[in-house]
């Protein structure tokens, strides 16, 4: 693993940058709202146009990076995301109402994301042979994903108090640094030097068969990580609009504020990805306790509750998520060959975005009338990721069927 820290440096720094160019606007979004005159369901649209218009498009980037390798697939994309946050920055800058324009330009971002971070899980398995330090890998990418998202609200937060749309410009830059690092320390395996041989007929029937073999156990870990992502981005969005309109917190404390349940988060996901290593069993066991805990600290919040209290009930979310995800990348990478891991994986990222596209927005139509349901609602999501986890995630059949 020693010899491939600078390679595995570049690949943490792409989830970095792409939660860093996401989830910083969570904090931005009543500012948002504010200057261009539009409505909290608006607002949220800003994060969720990113993610719907990449769950279509990231099954297909994993294919073209099983066909022909992850870093043609990875460059290309985050020249998209640039150019896309390049549009939203020029439009928020020089349009009266650029509303539009910042969603267009949000729906580019959402290509590049399309092929930049669900290729990376797949390049960790592509550069380490021994298990255990796939899931090492893992954890440090999951790690750099969550750190991004405790960064995010902080950063997010400082840029907008300089000017509303700094967050929009930071996004280029932040696609240009990770572009530097991959062209510089990811170089493409011996078997990736050519283009794989093979029909796309025949690259069907063999995840065909991957599903019927593993179909259960696949389809868990779809499911949890999409609701895994639904209950985070959700939370974030309701706690986001109540430090402003409940607590009158705006700017660098109340990012900092937001960074709390995450930095628990990121802690915890690092821990896991250093510690479970390749015990299948283990994991299993995790991902249960992970979301029955995060579904305990849910149940006891209260709208109307102290925001000391909401902040630590959240906090044991962020732990009981952060638990989970590193093992779900690890289940995935490992129990899945090489030559489709790109495609598999890459499913399952289309799932993670679907609960990231669909958690601010159905909070955002709760909070009028349906606001004392909000936290029920999340909770039982993360039990039924429980009861997933404990059912379909079957680690003596996974071993027999790979």
């Amino acid at each position: 693993m020693e010899k491939q820290k600078w390679a595995l440096f570049a690949l943490a720094s792409i989830p970095l940058m792409m939660t860093l160019g996401n989830s910083m606007f969570i904090p931005v979004l009543p500012t948002i709202e504010k200057e261009l005159d539009i409505s909290p369901f608006q607002s949220s649209l800003v994060i969720t146009v990113y993610s719907v218009v990449a769950i279509p498009l990231i099954p297909i980037a994993g294919y073209l990076s099983d066909k022909f390798g992850r870093k043609k697939v990875m460059i290309p994309s985050l020249i998209i995301t640039g150019l896309g946050g390049a549009l939203a920055a020029f439009a928020a800058w020089k349009m009266a109402s650029p509303y539009m324009m910042i969603l267009i330009g949000r729906f580019l971002q959402g290509i590049g994301a399309a092929g930049a971070f669900p290729v990376v899980i797949p390049t960790v398995g592509d550069l380490f042979k021994d298990k255990e330090d796939v899931t090492k890998g893992l954890g440090i990418i999951e790690t750099s994903n969550t750190f991004g998202k405790v960064l995010s609200p902080i950063l997010g937060a400082v840029l907008a108090f300089v000017i509303w749309y700094a967050p929009f410009i930071s996004v280029p830059v932040l696609s240009a640094i990770s572009i530097v690092l991959l062209a510089l320390f990811i170089h493409a395996p011996e078997q990736e030097q050519k283009e794989k041989k093979g029909t796309f007929r025949k690259y069907l029937q063999s995840i065909k068969k991957v599903f019927h073999y593993n179909g259960h156990w696949l389809t868990a870990t779809f499911i949890i990580g999409c609701l895994n992502m639904l209950v985070l981005f959700g939370f974030l969005f309701h706690l986001s609009e109540q430090l402003e309109l409940r607590f009158n917190i705006e700017g660098v404390m109340k990012g900092v504020l937001l960074a709390v349940p995450l930095l628990v988060l990121c802690t915890a996901s690092f821990f896991t990805g250093k510690k479970v290593g390749e015990n299948k069993k283990a994991m299993k066991w995790v991902i249960l306790i992970g979301n029955a805990g995060a579904a305990a600290g849910l149940f006891f919040i209260r709208t109307d509750m102290k925001i000391t209290w909401m902040l630590i009930l959240l906090a044991v979310t962020g732990l009981g998520i952060g638990l989970s995800l590193p093992c779900l990348d690890a289940l995935i990478t490992e129990g899945i060959k090489k030559d489709i891991r790109g495609t598999i994986t890459s499913l399952y990222s289309s799932m993670r975005f679907i609960g990231v596209a669909l958690g601010p927005p159905i909070i955002a139509m709760m909070m009028d009338s349906l606001s004392s349901y909000i936290y029920g609602l999340l909770g039982g999501l993360s039990v039924l990721a429980a009861v997933a986890s404990f059912f379909w995630i079957r680690p003596d059949e996974e071993e027999q069927k790979s």
